[in-house]
């Protein structure tokens, strides 16, 4: 019977990025920046949520905690990724790297995100670390004053404490890990349905701080007043994002996930104008044109083909007019922390993957993308 291994050896292999000495063990302000590829192939197995009970939900600290950093790096070589999108914290809030200033998810069994930093170097590949910004699950139940509790959305004000936290957090992840650099992720305020009930005092105070304004006695700005107060927390929050990667290391690439191009909030936000990745989420290409005119001259455009229901990867790959030079995908793991092995996605065709579930939907989504991530026809 073929084994994974002789199966993937055989097949052509896509274009990678050249092999550099990991810089692991160098200050991170002095190591040298590795080169991107010309072509991102980037993927993430996304450790930020599982389904229970027909409900998607945060990962409960430690779930995966024993997840190997050897099969996983094992498992995106043979994908084809040379951009692998990992974690240094996750939506629970505990970090994937030990002994650092946020705690290390309970029960962390390797040092993962800095062997995988190790291990991903040796393949040639960009390792690349993830925060969520508006949402922290144990932010919120350390901070209940600063928190719309922990629901599954956006639900922390960028206060002062906020950001205080989130820069150290990110100073130190970057300092000890060795990443090439992180996405950062849900960079928006509290959802509009968690301010139904109104505003919790501390961000009525950020309101007032940010605008020069008296928060509203009726308990809710004016929409034109609202809109205002967000762009300007997203701006100042991203500003001190930007300030705590140039003083831990510049050469960090700083990478932006955003789901919807068309926010008013975000629109030519110095976000996108100064960050060095911004990705269109959605599968809705009318949105990667919006960010393809607000985003920065040095700034590289990212689509996702995995992780939405909606997402269509072999009809997105088959047509030639659709962007193909940097691609990404991301997908829960099954109960080993990882999705099926590549070896299946390889060498079983695409419509064989059917059903309407998150995982047929993904894996169908992830068998295109590793064809074309390895240069083998659909």
């Amino acid at each position: 019977m073929i084994t994974r291994r002789s199966f993937l050896k055989g097949l052509v292999v896509g274009a990678g990025i050249a092999e550099a000495t990991s810089t692991i063990g160098l200050p991170a302000r002095t190591a040298p920046r590795r080169a991107a590829p010309n072509e991102i192939k980037a993927f993430c197995i996304d450790f930020n949520w599982v389904h229970r009970n027909k409900a998607s939900i945060f990962a409960p600290p430690g779930h995966w905690g024993d997840a190997s950093p050897e099969e996983h790096v094992r498992w995106y070589d043979e994908l084809g990724a040379n951009v692998i999108q990992t974690f240094a914290v996750s939506c629970n809030g505990y970090a994937w790297y030990k002994n650092g200033f946020v705690p290390a998810q309970p029960g962390l069994k390797y040092d993962f995100l800095p062997d995988m930093v190790r291990l991903g170097h040796k393949k040639g590949k960009l390792v690349m670390g993830y925060f969520c910004i508006g949402a922290n699950e144990k932010w919120g139940q350390d901070h209940p004053d600063l928190s719309y509790g922990t629901p599954y959305t956006p639900h922390i004000p960028f206060t002062d404490q906020y950001l205080d936290y989130l820069s150290k957090s990110m100073e130190n992840a970057i300092r000890k890990t060795g990443m090439d650099g992180y996405m950062i992720d849900w960079v928006w305020n509290p959802s509009a349905g968690l301010r139904k009930r109104g505003w919790i005092p501390a961000e009525q105070e950020l309101f007032t701080q940010l605008t020069g304004k008296p928060f509203p006695k009726n308990g809710h700005p004016a929409a034109e007043e609202e809109l205002a107060y967000e762009r300007k927390a997203i701006n100042r929050c991203w500003a001190r994002i930007k300030e705590s990667r140039d003083k831990a290391n510049p050469k960090c690439i700083l990478w932006v996930s955003v789901n919807d191009f068309a926010a008013p909030s975000i629109h030519d936000s110095p976000m996108l104008k100064q960050v060095d990745w911004a990705m269109n989420e959605s599968p809705d290409m009318k949105l990667y044109r919006i960010g393809q005119q607000m985003k920065g001259p040095q700034t590289r455009l990212i689509q996702n083909l995995v992780g939405w229901s909606t997402d269509n990867a072999p009809e997105f790959l088959s047509d030639p007019k659709n962007p193909r030079d940097n691609l990404y995908g991301f997908a829960m793991p099954r109960a080993n922390s990882l999705p099926l092995p590549a070896e299946e996605y390889l060498s079983k065709p695409i419509d064989s993957f059917a059903g309407q579930g998150i995982y047929s939907t993904n894996d169908r989504n992830i068998a295109a993308l590793a064809r074309f991530y390895r240069g083998l026809p659909l």
